[in-house]
C-alpha cells in the first residue's frame, strides 16, 4: 500500500501538520510526501483549460490516456507541471491531506494542487482520502467542500476527516473560554489518528 501525504498549512508547527504527521508515522507501506505550502504548484493556465476541453471533445476519461490531448507547445508546458503531480496521486492507495481551514475554505496552496490534478470525468474510485484538519472555530466549511469535491470530481466516497477545532482559542481573547473545548477536540483527534 502506498500513501501520498500532502501538507497545506502555512504554519510549520500547525495542528493539521501535527495530526497528518501522526497518521503518516503509523503508516506501514511506501510513502511520498509533498509540502504544498513550501512548494505550491503554479496556477493553471489557459493551456491547461485547453487540455480539459480536448479531453471532453475526444471523450477521453482514462487517466493514462490524458497525454493524447496534449498537442501544442503551451499545452506541453502545462502538462509538464501536471504530470508529476498526477502520477503521485494515481500511484496512491491512500491520500493524506493535512490542511487547516482558511477563510471558510482550504489554503490556496491546496486549491492550486486540486486545480492541477483534476480533469473532466476522471475517477479515482478505490482510493481512500484522509483529511487531518484544523479550524479556528467550529465551522466545517472546508470539510463540506472537500467531501463534495472528492465525491463529485474523483468518485471517492471513502473519506475520513480528523479535525482539531477551536485552535484560535489559544490566541484570541474572545475565545479564551473555549480552550478546554479545543483541548478535548485535539485529544479526540489524536486518539482517532492512533488506531
Amino acid at each position: 500500500m502506498h500513501l501520498l501525504h500532502l501538507d497545506a498549512s502555512a504554519r510549520t508547527a500547525s495542528f493539521s501538520r501535527d495530526l497528518s504527521a501522526r497518521y503518516a508515522a503509523a503508516w506501514r507501506g511506501t510513502y511520498r510526501y509533498r509540502d504544498l505550502a513550501a512548494d505550491p504548484p503554479p496556477v493553471i493556465t489557459e493551456a491547461w483549460t485547453e487540455i480539459c476541453d480536448q479531453l471532453m471533445a475526444d471523450g477521453i476519461t482514462e487517466i493514462h490516456r490524458y497525454p493524447e490531448a496534449v498537442r501544442t507547445p503551451d499545452q506541453r508546458a502545462a502538462w509538464a507541471i501536471v504530470e508529476p503531480l498526477l502520477a503521485e496521486l494515481v500511484a496512491a492507495d491512500t491520500v493524506l491531506i493535512g490542511t487547516p481551514m482558511y477563510n471558510y475554505s482550504v489554503p490556496a496552496a491546496l486549491k492550486l494542487w486540486i486545480d492541477q490534478v483534476t480533469f473532466p470525468r476522471m475517477s479515482l474510485a478505490g482510493r481512500r482520502f484522509v483529511v487531518a484538519g484544523a479550524r479556528g472555530g467550529t465551522h466545517d466549511y472546508h470539510e463540506r467542500y472537500l467531501r463534495d469535491f472528492f465525491a463529485g470530481h474523483f468518485g471517492v466516497e471513502d473519506v475520513e476527516f480528523v479535525t482539531a477545532e477551536l485552535t484560535n482559542s489559544l490566541v484570541d481573547p474572545l475565545l479564551a473560554n473555549r480552550k478546554a473545548d479545543h483541548v478535548a477536540s485535539y485529544e479526540a483527534a489524536v486518539a482517532r489518528i492512533a488506531w
